[in-house]
């Protein structure tokens, strides 16, 4: 489940794997950080609608392009 934090079109891999998907956006830990590749459902790339990168850093509320 994805934070609610976060747009309602950022995607990632993990999410379409049942026994990842609750983990998809969490940060992992210092020793083992988790790094998948993220994109913008609305573009479909690696960058959302506004030019700027999408991950679970960036699209986030004060995005002009972030959707509940």
């Amino acid at each position: 489940m994805k934070p609610s934090n976060l747009c309602r079109n950022l995607r990632n891999k993990a999410m379409y794997i049942p026994a990842l998907a609750d983990n998809a956006f969490s940060e992992g830990t210092a020793e083992e950080p988790r790094s998948g590749h993220c994109w913008c459902n609305r573009t479909l790339t690696e960058v959302g609608p506004d030019d700027r990168l999408a991950g679970p850093r960036d699209c986030t509320k004060g995005r002009s392009c972030f959707e509940e």
